[in-house]
């Protein structure tokens, strides 16, 4: 057969990144969204989504993909994916809404042998119950990770795959697509897939929240959970790639939602699912620590303290600022002013009395406090001791994801302070 043409619905994030992945290893794409405009700028090279390669790799492989706003160029397709980003509340709540309609708008464009894969994240039971024929249907587990997403998507661990009969081979046109990346497929039943990509995110959120707890611990012991962290990683139980770096809760939309959907799922099915609750408390209290940090260590020396934070986006390597602790944190200092910078999100997201947008990382320091360092944006790690020393009036670091050398804070007056170790004191506190 010849190369199958591939389309995507939905060109947001995850539609765009994956398109441009397809679409890089030779085949022919053609993405599609209701939003004229947005298709407009895309195919002018002004891609709405911040992602690290992507614009390079969407400049390399144009010549292979196309955009449009009418959905019947999707009946050109062998193979069209449901990709558009699904939005979720403040309880972890997906809106299925968009999806569900932007379904029902491709389906009649469909060629009578095309077949429909939804890829954004939806949950168990959901692919099941579409209006299509249940041999034509499929559900991918995606893989997109903010700030990472090219990367995962050029080159997948693994595919996904939910069908309505596991033992069936795949049609010709979808394994042609997911063979193009070398990579294994796991075939299963659409349930299984759907809660797939929730069990890995649990099992995401449970090392995350073994690093936070043991941290904690560590912080009022005198030991470093840094210097621990690779001896776990050496351990084949573990394994080197486990995540094990400690942070501030759980953030971005995805790991909450799935948290979210166990426990409703589980209440609404009599299961126990304690241990989930436990990660979600534990969640809460470690978004607040760079908070519980600053009336500790800077309000009780200073009543009337001038705070610079850098980074608003909820990690680096993106613009999303879905539940950011940056954000949870400055709602939280109303009472003070406040000096921002970050590379790519402006303040108005930022809803405070008294913040001041500063072009530069070392110009939201200058005449400040105390520095809180709250996305670890690979620009701050070139901030200078000897620089911060000069444009601050108080002389605290906190920083939670390690950006900053400790010892040369240290050395040049700084008190400093980071998850997972004790503080390190400086000459000159606040």
């Amino acid at each position: 057969m010849s190369a199958p043409i591939v389309g995507f619905a939905g060109l947001t994030h995850l539609g765009l990144v994956s398109a441009v992945a397809v679409a890089a290893k030779g085949l022919r794409v053609v993405g599609y969204d209701s939003d004229a405009s947005r298709v407009r700028e895309i195919a002018e090279g002004r891609l709405p989504v911040l992602e690290p390669g992507l614009d390079d790799l969407a400049r390399r492989f144009g010549a292979q993909l196309s955009y449009t706003d009418r959905v019947g160029d999707l009946g050109a397709c062998d193979l069209v994916y449901i990709a558009s980003d699904v939005p979720t509340d403040d309880h972890g709540q997906s809106d299925l809404s968009g999806i569900s309609s932007l379904i029902e708008a491709v389906i009649p464009a469909l060629g009578t042998s095309a077949l429909l894969c939804v890829l954004c994240q939806v949950p168990p039971g959901f692919t099941r119950k579409l209006p299509f024929d249940a041999a034509r249907l499929y559900y991918q587990v995606e893989t997109l990770v903010f700030g990472r997403a090219v990367e995962r998507a050029v080159k997948p661990e693994r595919f996904i795959v939910g069908c309505a009969d596991p033992a069936r081979p795949l049609p010709a046109a979808y394994a042609a697509v997911l063979g193009a990346f070398d990579c294994p497929i796991l075939p299963m039943r659409y349930e299984s897939a759907e809660l797939a990509k929730i069990a890995i995110n649990c099992c995401l959120v449970a090392s995350l929240s073994v690093a936070n707890t043991l941290a904690d611990l560590s912080e009022r012991i005198g030991a470093d959970w840094h210097e621990i962290a690779p001896a776990l990683r050496l351990d084949r139980r573990i394994g080197p790639h486990s995540y094990l770096t400690p942070g501030l809760g759980i953030a971005g939309g995805n790991l909450e939602r799935d948290l979210a959907t166990v426990l409703r799922l589980a209440e609404a099915n009599g299961s126990e699912a304690s241990v989930i609750a436990a990660f979600v408390d534990n969640s809460r209290v470690r978004r607040d620590w760079v908070l519980r940090l600053i009336h500790r260590e800077v309000l009780p020396h200073n009543a009337d303290p001038t705070f610079s934070i850098l980074g608003l986006a909820y990690k680096e390597n993106t613009h999303s600022t879905k539940n950011s602790p940056s954000l949870a944190l400055i709602a939280d200092l109303q009472s003070w002013p406040i000096r921002v910078y970050d590379p790519v999100v402006s303040t108005g997201a930022v809803d405070h009395p008294a913040v001041t947008a500063a072009p530069s990382a070392i110009e939201a320091a200058r005449g400040s406090d105390a520095l809180l360092i709250m996305t670890p944006w690979p620009e701050f790690r070139t901030l200078s001791p000897a620089d911060l020393a000069s444009v601050m009036c108080g002389r605290v670091v906190v920083d939670p994801f390690r950006v900053l050398d400790a010892d040369a804070l240290r050395a040049a007056g700084f008190s400093y302070f980071t998850l997972g170790a004790p503080p390190l004191r400086g000459a000159k506190d606040i």
